[in-house]
């Protein structure tokens, strides 16, 4: 009986030991902590109906709830970053966060910005306090990464060596940026104004404003950030060099059009088979034949190339050594797993 009642005794504290170490959320409304500060559902879902097109057809649960957990998990990371940026003394200040609020806002009339606000569901105060936590954590990692990354002469001399084949350019290529505007607004995708075509009536009106923006020697890479509807809305439209070969393997259509450009040009709407339009510009147009390492483009790109490679190579490691001092839970991701992906609800 006595070694029965301590087995007994010997389950129920390995029982409790359990239920310690997993801990329920303090309320259902808590998905994440990070060193005991609460991240709440509604901080999540702010995001989350923001990212979301609401003319779009809904995301099933599962991409609803695959995309709260991304968006968690940059919170956690945020939440990490900037308790770090506090103890350094390192958070923005006002003066910092109004400058960088009136950078933001200035793409937009009044009445754009407003319909922005309302349509993302975000406040004033949202906007301001995620430009601090985004200008402080950059604060923080150009004092703990940026600062540390010194790239040398001989370490451009080595790397053209290495690769002089890469320097070897043995057709012509073309530097291209785009604009893609598509009927079919796809979710995942954003643009700095928010602002998708929702059918080719649309498109066609939306080509046409562009149009008469570029005509207006607007800026290209400004109009490809507010209002292109593929990835490369975040880069300014750039696609980088495309060689000849690659547009043989294209559109007639878009290869005619690139070929008879001139550097600084921009196409018309270039119509998609399926729907839609892309506009061309041409930014620069090299001929094939060896770059030597004397010409000082080549090794301005060689430099650029290796620090942004050490770079997010110091960044990755920077965060994963701040996620492992930090004490995190995912009550979310708990959650998800306990309820084999059904729960929470998704608002």
């Amino acid at each position: 009986m006595k070694r029965k009642a301590l087995i007994l005794a010997a389950l129920a504290a390995c029982a409790l030991a359990v239920s310690c170490r997993k801990g329920a959320a303090p309320s259902p409304n808590v998905w994440a902590t990070v060193n005991g500060k609460e991240i709440l559902r509604e901080d999540v879902e702010k995001i989350f109906h923001s990212r979301v097109n609401a003319e779009a057809p809904a995301p099933s649960q599962e991409e609803a709830l695959s995309l709260q957990l991304s968006i968690l998990d940059e919170l956690i990371n945020s939440e990490i970053l900037i308790e770090r940026a506090n103890k350094m003394n390192l958070v923005a200040s006002d003066a910092e966060v109004e400058d960088k609020f009136t950078e933001s806002k200035s793409p937009y009339t009044e009445e754009e910005f407003q319909k922005k606000l309302k349509d993302t569901g975000l406040s004033v105060d949202d906007l301001r306090s995620d430009i601090r936590r985004q200008l402080s954590i950059q604060k923080l990692l150009n004092r703990e990464v940026v600062a540390k990354i010194s790239i040398t002469d001989q370490n451009i001399s080595d790397f053209y060596n290495k690769n002089r084949s890469q320097f070897n350019v043995t057709e012509p290529q073309y530097h291209i940026a785009q604009i893609v505007i598509t009927p079919r607004p796809d979710p995942t995708v954003h643009n700095r104004k928010n602002d998708k075509a929702t059918n080719e009536a649309e498109a066609g009106r939306k080509a046409a404003m562009l149009v008469q923006k570029l005509s207006a020697n607007a800026d290209f890479t400004e109009l490809a950030t507010d209002y292109s509807e593929d990835s490369s809305a975040s880069t300014g439209g750039d696609l980088g060099f495309v060689p000849e070969s690659a547009l043989n393997q294209s559109d007639p259509t878009l290869k005619k059009a690139v070929l008879s450009l001139k550097v600084g040009q921009v196409t018309q709407p270039i119509p998609f088979k399926g729907g839609g339009y892309r506009i061309l510009k041409l930014l620069a147009k090299e001929a094939a034949g060896e770059r030597q390492f004397s010409d000082v483009q080549v090794q301005q790109a060689i430099r650029d190339a290796l620090r942004t490679r050490k770079e997010q190579l110091l960044r990755s490691a920077y965060l994963v050594e701040a996620r492992d001092e930090a004490h995190v839970t995912n009550y979310l991701a708990r959650q998800i797993l306990e309820s084999a992906g059904k729960l929470p609800e998704v608002k």
